[in-house]
């Protein structure tokens, strides 16, 4: 076989640089491993994990409204057909990006692919063979989920967040080995299903690298609701038992017997696994491949994006990443000019955060202010019966810029993209403060994290500037 652009890997980044390199007259071949395009992204990770995020969110609010007088039976679980509706999710959408790559004339190949040199792929199915021809080529190969050595893989009551996914069954003792964004999603959804959640985290606190104050609320819901919540501890060893899995803590935590555990201490990226040498690509120890800001690799007909290039292993950076590698192949002037790349749990309450966070602009010795937005003043998430959130933006104290932003609370996720804009855009403090925003909404405490910084709040009482 052969193409003009040969892309290496189906997920969001991949078949954004295929449809994106289709549009702008180019003939593509994409090679994906498995039988449908999507990645982990689609069929394994974001989307499955927020349907069941949804019902989650469904169960629990149905447990909270009571406060207001209205109750609702206990919901009965059909285990069966919840992951068939989450299958449904899946396959509505893989569906239509096979649908779409055939409008493009975007020729996808199933098979493993590695590189046997800078211009030439080998791609091997089902014990058959064959190689592909390519101009030029862009590797989308993703990553996958840390393996702790030493612990009992060949046992299926140990799983990674794939087999989580897959809804088996609910275990009545869950351990949750990480408490990153992955581990606490899974954790709200194996809590509403039923399961007593421990998790263990080995840092001092959950969601590492994201502000205190916007994981407090989180942790606050939590504590209430878990078993235990293992701060600056690390798993020693997992003992497989007829009965269950026996894990063993470090300090003085007891020895635990758990139905099952997962594993979500992060993600690996792909790159040692496609024989990039054969091309010339280098890849580092860790798997990571280099690229420069139009995401070439140090082989000029060779791109990179996605998991592969760097953190964060986020499906909105590879998307991006995707449609510049096509557009500089494609004769384009594109480069990679991105100022911030949001991140958000989709625990509950949600955690959103863009830009500089405070831990940075400390440790960095930017001169900020902050202004901070508490929920519990703000009239729309007090009639929905959620006060505990909290909206704060970081400004440049000299000039009034934005540098950053995070909301922990209800639609979290939906609410950052405002201050992603009005970062990328250059825009000031006074700038969000001025902006009417609709009341009462969540939207507007971002309104109100301005004025508090403004000195202009009415909502709380302004601090004296």
């Amino acid at each position: 076989m052969k193409t003009e652009v040969l892309i290496l890997g189906g997920g969001p980044g991949g078949y954004t640089a295929a449809f994106r390199a289709a549009d702008l007259g180019k003939q593509v071949i994409l090679v994906e491993r498995y039988p449908i395009i999507g990645g982990v992204c689609l069929n394994v990770g974001c989307i499955p994990s927020k349907s069941l995020l949804h019902i989650a969110g469904v169960i629990n609010e149905s447990k909270e409204v009571n406060i207001s007088g209205i109750r609702f039976d206990k919901p009965e679980i059909d285990l069966d057909g919840l992951r068939e509706w989450k299958n449904k999710v899946t396959t509505q959408l893989t569906t239509g990006l096979s649908g779409l790559a055939k409008q493009r004339k975007v020729d996808v190949v199933q098979g493993f692919g590695q590189f046997i040199s800078k211009n030439k792929l080998v791609v091997e199915h089902n014990d058959e063979t064959f190689e592909v021809d390519f101009e030029q080529a862009v590797i989308a190969v993703g990553s996958k989920p840390v393996k702790i050595p030493g612990f009992p893989y060949h046992d299926s009551r140990l799983m990674d967040s794939t087999d989580a996914l897959n809804l088996e069954d609910i275990p009545e003792k869950l351990l949750i080995i990480g408490g990153g964004i992955i581990g606490l999603e899974m954790a709200t959804v194996y809590s509403a299903l039923g399961s007593n959640i421990t998790v263990v985290e080995m840092q001092n606190q959950i969601i590492p690298g994201c502000d205190k104050d916007l994981v407090r609320p989180l942790m606050q819901r939590i504590k209430k609701k878990y078993d235990n919540i293992l701060l600056s501890t690390r798993v020693e060893s997992i003992e497989v038992k007829n009965e269950g899995l026996n894990v063993s803590f470090s300090g003085d935590n007891p020895e635990q017997l758990f139905d099952k555990v997962l594993v979500a201490v992060g993600r690996v990226p792909n790159g040692q696994l496609i024989d990039a040498d054969k091309a010339g690509i280098k890849v580092d120890e860790k798997g990571f491949i280099q690229v420069n800001k139009k995401q070439q690799t140090n082989v000029d007909n060779i791109y990179a994006i996605g998991d592969v290039v760097g953190n964060p292993m986020l499906a909105h950076k590879a998307v991006h990443e995707g449609k510049v590698a096509a557009e500089v192949i494609a004769g384009l002037s594109s480069e990679w000019q991105a100022l911030t790349i949001p991140s958000v749990a989709y625990t509950d309450p949600e955690i959103a955060w863009m830009g500089l966070t405070e831990n940075q602009a400390k440790e960095q010795g930017i001169d900020y202010e902050k202004g901070a937005f508490p929920w519990a003043a703000s009239g729309r998430s007090l009639s929905i019966g959620r006060k505990e959130g909290i909206t704060k933006i970081l400004s440049d104290k000299l000039t009034g810029r934005i540098l950053g932003a995070g909301i922990t609370g209800t639609n979290a996720g939906e609410l950052i993209s405002e201050a992603v804009l009005a970062l990328e855009m250059g825009a000031n403090v006074e700038d969000l403060a001025l902006t009417i925003h609709p009341h009462p909404t969540l939207s507007e405490t971002l309104g109100f994290s301005a004025e508090m910084i403004e000195g202009t709040i009415t909502d709380l009482f302004p601090k004296k500037k």
